[in-house]
């Protein structure tokens, strides 16, 4: 051949070696856009649904679970959930499989030109897949550890950010400074040792790459001293082993991205893993609310196994009656309403609403019925008329007004620059307590539940603003069953009765001046 290149017959048969290479290439791009294109499609829609799931299931979760929660870390969980998926899947799709269609290639060619360095070069990989293996599963407890502690730091930078202005009044900044800088401290030294853990795997990797190719080298020597090889053969395995060794480099990298991104996933699919403390009974039917009588019956709970906040409680509100519920902190106010509202279920007893037991009915039909403003509302960051339409979504721009009319807010939000479409910030900060309080008391107008529940509902209002308010709430309640958590005489005294809660237990029960003749607790 070499002595006569022009031949025919060898143009020929490079010109068909030309053709299958070209055809070779054509299909490796077809096959590599096409992929790039599914996946493209793939991961957009498997990491929406591993959003809207996380969502869907985080605000599943019950009261209890939240209060146990750093709201950053959560948000981080999430996030890391859906990047942890796209980061396996580039790699299976990108790297993964190439490993494999470079792996078979290769064995079928070493063992059809050479039985003894294919079967050398397959024991060589197999042992090596094998370890490198057994390295990342005793490698991903570090990565987990890792992913927590990121976790915890992104929970204290949250908490600190959200109480950036208590940092502030108490000149604690170094304090916190130094509380965050130990977390991230650990964050480093747990970071140093899943990467240098990283870098040794490495190091190691290169020398038994280095080690094999010396020694099928020089196994191929002795096969071309006994006739067995050719020059050529040499040509090839270097070629193969080049190709061979850059696909198993990348392997290492692989396996250990793969379950970092295992590690990252894991916090937040322990959560989705993680069953309800609340949830609906299979058969739970919706609430109908005809007449809004409450029934407490022998109901116990508590926070802890060993201490109770309701022992056996009973209590009974009668439909449209108006009551107060007073007592010292920690009597179990607030905890009577949290359960009315299902935040909690009861250890013993239960509750009805005519006749329903609350556990048997849907949480969502439940809560439509029973109306709250709480003692420290807190707002979306969106606009002021997003936040009173909240208690009724399909409500009309009318309707939002009239009710912040009837709770007195319409009057300083027509001061503001943007009226009803200013956003409030944060939690609402950019309101005042009163002006936060009388917007929550706005919603709940709104959403016109037949059961409400006020707690503390007027504690950060001023006096005046608070006598035009007590005849709202006054109009509000007049045909709804109430609940009532307060301590200012002047909400306490315009309801039907006053229901004195000591220890878990009724120790009293009356109006204003019958409980002020007794000389008792209420008195005092």
């Amino acid at each position: 051949v070499a002595a006569n290149p022009q031949s025919p017959g060898i143009g020929k048969i490079l010109l068909e070696i030309l053709a299958v290479i070209a055809l070779l290439r054509a299909a490796q791009w077809l096959f590599h856009r096409i992929a790039g294109i599914t996946n493209v499609y793939f991961q957009a829609n498997v990491m929406n649904d591993l959003l809207d799931t996380s969502f869907k299931n985080l605000l599943g979760h019950s009261y209890r679970f939240f209060t146990n929660m750093f709201t950053g870390s959560l948000v981080r969980r999430i996030n890391r959930l859906s990047r942890a998926f796209e980061e396996i899947t580039d790699q299976i799709g990108g790297s993964l499989l190439p490993l494999v269609v470079a792996i078979v290639g290769t064995f079928a060619v070493l063992f059809h030109r050479n039985m003894l360095l294919g079967a050398i070069l397959l024991g060589w990989v197999a042992s090596f897949l094998a370890a490198y293996y057994w390295i990342a599963m005793y490698k991903i407890r570090y990565d987990r550890m890792r992913a927590e502690k990121d976790s915890e730091a992104t929970g204290a930078l949250s908490d600190a950010l959200t109480n950036a202005v208590t940092v502030k009044l108490f000149s604690n900044f170094d304090h916190e400074k130094a509380l965050y800088r130990t977390i991230t401290n650990a964050l480093k030294r747990l970071r140093i040792m899943s990467w240098g853990f990283g870098e040794t795997t490495d190091a190691i990797q290169g020398a038994l790459m280095v080690g094999i190719e010396i020694f099928l080298l020089w196994a191929w020597i002795r096969l071309w001293q006994a006739g067995d090889v050719t020059i050529g053969d040499l040509v090839l395995l270097q070629s193969y082993l080049i190709v061979l060794f850059q696909r198993l480099w990348d392997f290492g990298r692989v396996i250990r991205r793969i379950y970092e991104g295992f590690a990252d996933a894991a916090e937040m699919v322990e959560i989705l893993n993680t069953p309800y403390d609340v949830k609906d009974r299979p058969a739970a039917k919706e609430l109908q609310v005809r007449e809004g009588k409450i029934e407490f019956a022998d109901v116990t709970f508590g926070f802890h196994q060993t201490r109770n906040v309701l022992k056996k409680f009973t209590l009974t509100i009668a439909p449209r009656e108006k009551i107060a519920l007073v007592g010292s902190s920690g009597a179990g106010k607030t905890t009577i309403t949290a359960l009315l509202l299902r935040f909690h279920d009861v250890d013993g007893g239960k509750i009805l609403i005519d006749g329903q037991n609350i556990a048997e009915v849907t949480q969502k039909s439940l809560r439509k019925a029973v109306a709250l403003v709480p003692q420290d509302p807190i707002l979306f960051h969106r606009t002021i008329k997003e936040n009173i339409r909240y208690g009724r979504l399909d409500a009309t721009d009318s309707e939002v007004i009239e009710a912040a009319k009837k709770a007195h807010c319409h009057e300083f939000i027509s001061e503001l620059p943007y009226g009803y479409d200013t956003y409030v910030g944060e939690r609402g900060v950019k309101l005042s307590g009163g002006e936060r309080q009388r917007v929550a008391i706005a919603r709940a107008i709104l959403a016109a539940s037949p059961i409400m529940i006020l707690d503390e509902a007027t504690s950060s209002l001023d006096s005046e603003v608070e006598s035009l308010i007590q005849a709202a709430l006054k109009n509000l309640m007049t045909k709804k069953t109430s609940i009532v958590i307060a301590h200012r005489l002047s909400t306490i005294v315009q309801m039907d009765r006053i229901i004195v809660i000591d220890e878990g237990q009724i120790a009293e029960t009356g109006t204003h001046d019958e409980l002020i003749r007794r000389n008792g607790i209420y008195k005092r």
